[in-house]
């Protein structure tokens, strides 16, 4: 009965009621997606790599080892020999490995040096492959496959030549002139470091910086007195390679145009020197933490594996300002509604003295009147929750392909957990304090003074 007279009694005031259930329900609506883009992006950040179990690299430290190899920041102090790198691979409880080779850059654009293996095994966010917008994976010794960032903002496209730099400042005199790469594939967006790197294979790659080694021997001056003729036999040396050059160029271009994706071409079968760090994949991944100790623990040859999860996680503790920050904003979301209701609760009591005047004189007593003044903030806050979980779902399944490719955000299922089932008890508890308030100031109104309308 007190329902029927509560939802009664909101029909004669709807549009104080609808104002008040927009107001609920935006409140809410913010709340719940502050909560779930938190606890996304924290889930995200972690799956920045995916399905990769160990990451092997010189001892440099676990953070430093880390974002060298997945955020490209900063580069391991030391390179791994390629005869650690096949005894990691032969272990049995490998499944694939990856090599990268780090310490060039593009344009500030770092380069790695790897194999088609990454193409193939590296994944991000919930166990996303990599994809190619345009054009394929390496399909000769030069190739080079760039991300989707570098492609829009250096306007870059399948067969534009690039000129790597040695080194990993933004601006550098230390060009691979000689050894230009020819872009194969643009990777789709992914929102992770990915897109703003520039994959050349580990062969492309070492002879480049053999060739550059070759070319200042070259042009050093010879202190003989033949000076004139040693300088027309350099100039006709280079002429010869730039026409050979030319050559190999236009011989690449009509194979890869013959090819038009794929070729013949094996990045896998070239063995470099050394590398500087190697993405694993086990068999099983309850092993991984039994690799990681045998390769920590060799003294042979000093190396040093780490969990990405765990350096993530750790990674993530200290970028925890930004969690606080979410937090804090949410917490005013929170006040801000508890506000605002208090607001309309007592806005409402003012309008209905004379009813609850009314409902006191045909026997209401002072509990049936609290309840009926809770029962309707409880009807208004609970269709505002689900007017909130609808609208957030919605949203989030709009606006969720948008936010994993631009940002790398992905929204992953449930949406609701534990934390949204705590802000709506809190939203349901504070209701019902909130309204005790204007349900007080209506039972100390007194009976005579509502009849009477002051």
């Amino acid at each position: 009965m007190l329902g029927t007279i509560a939802l009664e009694s909101l029909k004669r005031r709807r549009h104080t009621a609808i104002l008040t259930l927009v107001s609920i329900t935006i409140s809410i609506c913010l709340l719940l997606s502050v909560d779930i883009i938190r606890t996304q992006v924290k889930s995200s950040f972690t799956r920045t790599v995916s399905g990769v179990d160990l990451i092997v690299g010189a001892p440099s430290g676990q953070l430093n080892l880390l974002l060298s190899s997945v955020f490209n920041i900063g580069t391991p102090t030391k390179g791994i020999a390629w005869d650690s790198v096949e005894s990691l691979s032969s272990n049995k409880q490998v499944s694939w490995f990856i090599p990268l080779s780090l310490g060039d850059t593009h344009k500030g654009f770092r380069v790695v040096g790897t194999t088609n293996r990454f193409f193939t095994h590296f994944k991000y966010g919930n166990m996303q492959p990599l994809r190619f917008a345009h054009g394929n994976v390496f399909n000769a010794q030069r190739s080079a496959v760039i991300g989707a960032d570098i492609a829009s903002s250096l306007g870059y496209s399948v067969g534009d030549n690039i000129v790597i730099s040695h080194g990993l400042g933004n601006v550098s005199f230390n060009n691979h002139d000689t050894h230009p790469f020819i872009v194969s594939g643009v990777l789709e967006k992914t929102g992770t470091p990915v897109d703003k790197a520039v994959y050349v294979t580990l062969e492309g790659l070492e002879g480049a910086h053999s060739n550059h080694t070759s070319s200042s021997t070259l042009k050093k001056p010879a202190p003989t007195h033949s000076h004139d003729m040693d300088n027309e036999h350099e100039h006709e040396y280079e002429h010869e390679h730039e026409h050979e050059h030319e050559h190999e160029h236009e011989h690449e271009h009509e194979h890869d145009n013959a090819n038009n994706s794929k070729s013949d071409y094996n990045s896998d079968t070239f063995e470099p020197q050394q590398v500087s760090v190697v993405m694993i994949g086990l068999k099983h991944r309850v092993t991984a933490l039994q690799l990681q100790y045998q390769v920590n623990q060799n003294k042979d040859t000093p190396l040093m594996a780490i969990l990405p999860g765990m350096a993530l996680a750790e990674l993530w503790q200290i970028m925890g300002n930004i969690e606080a920050l979410l937090l804090a904003l949410s917490a005013l979301i929170v006040i801000c509604a508890l506000i605002g209701l208090a607001t309309m609760q007592l806005a409402t009591m003012r309008e209905r003295y004379q009813e609850i005047a009314v409902l006191r004189t045909i026997g209401a007593g002072p509990l049936t009147l609290l309840l009926l003044i809770q029962i309707e903030a409880m009807l208004i806050t609970t269709a505002g929750i689900v007017l909130s979980l609808l609208l957030v779902a919605g949203l989030m399944g709009i606006i969720g392909p948008w936010l994993s490719s631009e940002y790398g955000l992905f929204i992953s299922s449930p949406l609701f957990g534990q934390s949204s089932v705590f802000i709506i008890g809190l939203v349901l508890t504070s209701t019902y304090l909130v309204s005790l308030f204007p349900a007080l100031a209506a039972y100390k109104r007194g009976l005579h003074a509502g009849l009477n309308g002051r």
